[in-house]
């Protein structure tokens, strides 16, 4: 479903990303773990086109994703359509990200009906049946400040999946949170995973990278170091680089 081909970034001389290639079936979970600083946030950013690649190519569902191809060319697409296709990549983000002034059943709703131009009824009627699905049927109504970070990054969840996407992308999605509350999100994701969500999870959640993973990435220098079942790579990994690295959080 998702192809990455030869995947580079670079900000100024600096290269984030160095020939990153991945293929993620549909209705899998690839978890990506490594240091800080090792690129898995920005590897995120490119595949729905919030970052620019310096080279290669991302594709979903075999749709060039940010381009179109003449030849032996690309030339980037419009905002327009660029955001016509991030419509269909979810995003969930560390901070939440949830606008103050709404509720949590308005932050839900609003890009249906702003990017899909869905009936308002129908947005808030599906926006509702979300919220109870991430465990939110009673906070409808609460404003973000009114909610505990969890709570926060469960709208967030929820609100990625009211545009009904192909894919969903989460970027450390426990790290703004207390220690308490991560726990209600993990559940969130495992449900997801079981309902055939196809999902890239950055993550430093070992554990939930053992349980939930059915590919798992470690990247280091902007590189793919390793990959493989969570049995392999956290388990029994090969590179001495994965080995170093777990040693240090687990």
């Amino acid at each position: 479903m998702i192809e990455l081909r030869d995947v580079h970034k670079s900000f100024g001389p600096h290269e984030v990303l160095n020939g990153v290639d991945l293929t993620v079936p549909a209705g899998s979970v690839t978890v990506v773990i490594g240091p800080s600083g090792s690129g898995k946030s920005t590897l995120l950013r490119c595949v729905n086109h919030l970052e620019k690649l310096s080279r290669g190519t991302v594709r979903v569902d075999g749709e060039l994703i940010g381009y179109r191809q003449s030849g032996n060319r690309l030339y980037e697409l419009s905002e327009r359509l660029i955001l016509r296709q991030r419509a269909r990549i979810g995003f969930v983000f560390q901070n939440f990200h949830l606008f103050p002034h709404l509720t949590a059943l308005e932050n839900v709703a609003e890009a249906p009906v702003a990017t899909l131009r869905r009936p308002r009824a129908e947005a808030l009627r599906e926006s509702r049946d979300l919220l109870a699905r991430v465990g939110l049927a009673d906070k409808a109504d609460a404003y973000p400040r009114q909610l505990s970070g969890g709570q926060q990054q469960r709208v967030a969840i929820a609100r990625a999946l009211a545009l009904r996407p192909k894919l969903v992308l989460f970027d450390e999605p426990t790290s703004a949170l207390d220690p308490e509350l991560v726990g209600e999100v993990l559940d969130v994701l495992r449900d997801l995973a079981r309902a055939g969500t196809t999902m890239i999870v950055v993550t430093h959640e070992i554990g939930f990278a053992r349980e939930v993973a059915d590919t798992v990435v470690f990247l280091d220098g902007g590189r793919v170091v390793e990959t493989g079942p969570p049995a392999q790579v956290l388990d029994a990994p090969r590179h001495d680089r994965t080995r170093a690295f777990l040693s240090k959080v687990l």
